[in-house]
């Protein structure tokens, strides 16, 4: 069984808060805009890290993750890219890592908006966009997500929220 937490759009920022989440998981998950190599060596010295660069990434974090990202995990068929669009309305770069294989579990990041849903037309794919976990951009509560996969089985899927002006999310 491996427990996963999936992050994006954190533009150079790690908040304390996802410090337990961190110490929970067994791999850490980036759909792209870390912001900083400096935000990349940080996590990968505390869990393994799978990710993709976002739009504002430098040439150095452009080499050091790519742009469409295919893994396995415990059987589990992965897709990441940054910018995607939504189930409703796909951009490019999900189509194409669509049209190299639909994944069982589909990451990007970029809109700021946390959702997580399946998409029917796509063999019933989890869509995750965990949202912002970084301060920067017009979101009020930063978001992550948690979950765990265990022989193909996906299960405990769960939303992180921090309210980013220091009351809890649910305020």
């Amino acid at each position: 069984m491996k427990k996963i937490l999936i992050i994006s759009d954190t533009h150079s920022f790690l908040d304390s808060r996802l410090m337990p989440h961190i110490g929970w998981c067994d791999e850490i998950w980036h759909g792209g805009d870390w912001g900083s190599v400096e935000l990349s060596d940080t996590l990968a010295a505390l869990k393994p890290i799978r990710g993709v660069f976002g739009n504002i990434d430098n040439a150095i974090l452009r080499r050091m993750y790519p742009r469409i990202n295919h893994f396995l995990c415990e059987g589990v068929n992965v897709g990441m890219t940054h910018i995607a669009g939504a189930p409703s309305k796909y951009k490019p770069d999900a189509l194409d890592c669509f049209a190299e294989k639909i994944p069982d579990i589909f990451v990007c990041g970029h809109s700021h908006i946390l959702q997580v849903k399946r998409d029917l037309s796509r063999n019933g794919m989890l869509f995750i966009n965990p949202g912002a976990a970084g301060h920067h951009g017009f979101h009020t509560v930063q978001t992550a997500v948690r979950l765990k996969i265990d022989d193909k089985r996906i299960f405990d899927v769960e939303a992180v929220q921090m309210d980013r002006y220091g009351h809890r999310a649910e305020d």
